[in-house]
């Protein structure tokens, strides 16, 4: 079986994050670039079949600038197969439509049985690129799994929602995202790290994949108006003098709570 796991560099949730006025984008060099949790995750979940399933390849897929080659070689590092990675500055600034095509045509490049990915990344919180790409795939798509179990023809988990708990299943090939409730990702070892460097890994550009240089982000969207976010305002302190409550009430209502 081959599985392809999509991976994500984002700046480190625990560094500083703003955007640029000028461009509308992440400042990147803000913060440390890592491995996205929920992606490292998604690799365990792909590792602990493979672990269990000899044979099994585990190929992982990511859209990234070129400085993104340690991050990548991480998922590696923890025992992925391979590598594909997209770097083409004309994808700079994508939008979730064309990074959804271009991880499809690279997915399509390496082959797949079933694809894994974190549902919602910690940079941007789309959370509809891997439901774009089943699409694109026209494969079944489990979205937002808690567990996850894999078979030679098959996939099945758990979805949780506000209504109860959805059991769920596809026949592969199929496209999978799964939740933080998944297990985390294993720590890489010195061997690994080693290993990593002799694995194969593929860098493409959006040309090689087929997806012309006019499909580029600035074709897809405009950017109207970029803002810094305003200050937090103080709150609304209420004292108790005898009409807390209805004054408490009032201000529900004009908030449209109540």
């Amino acid at each position: 079986m081959k599985i392809v796991v999509l991976i994500k560099e984002v700046p480190d949730t625990w560094g500083e994050r703003r955007l640029s006025l000028e461009t509308g984008l992440v400042e990147r060099a803000a913060s440390a670039p890592v491995l996205d949790e929920i992606d490292e995750r998604a690799v365990e979940a792909a590792l602990a079949f493979a672990d269990a399933h000899p044979g099994t390849e585990v190929a992982v897929v990511a859209m990234a600038p070129a400085s993104a080659v340690a991050t990548i070689r991480k998922a590696l590092a923890m025992g992925a197969t391979s590598a594909l990675h997209v770097v083409d500055d004309a994808l700079r600034g994508a939008d979730l439509l064309l990074t959804a095509e271009v991880l499809a045509a690279a997915i399509r490049r390496v082959g797949f049985d079933l694809v894994l990915a974190g549902n919602l990344s910690t940079d941007g919180g789309g959370g509809v690129v891997p439901a774009m790409v089943a699409e694109m795939l026209d494969a079944p798509q489990l979205t937002g799994l808690s567990t996850l179990e894999i078979t030679d023809d098959a996939v099945s988990g758990d979805r949780v929602s506000d209504a109860g708990t959805m059991r769920v299943s596809a026949p592969l090939p199929a496209v999978v995202s799964i939740t933080e409730a998944m297990p985390e990702g294993r720590f890489t070892t010195f061997k690994g790290i080693m290993a990593a460097k002799k694995k194969p890994f593929e860098t493409v550009d959006a040309g090689d994949l087929g997806v012309a240089p006019e499909d580029a982000a600035t074709a897809r969207y405009i950017m109207l108006s970029v803002a810094e976010r305003p200050p937090r305002q103080a709150g609304t302190k209420i004292v108790d003098e005898g009409d807390a409550g209805e004054r408490l009430a009032a201000f529900l209502l004009a908030e449209g709570v109540a």
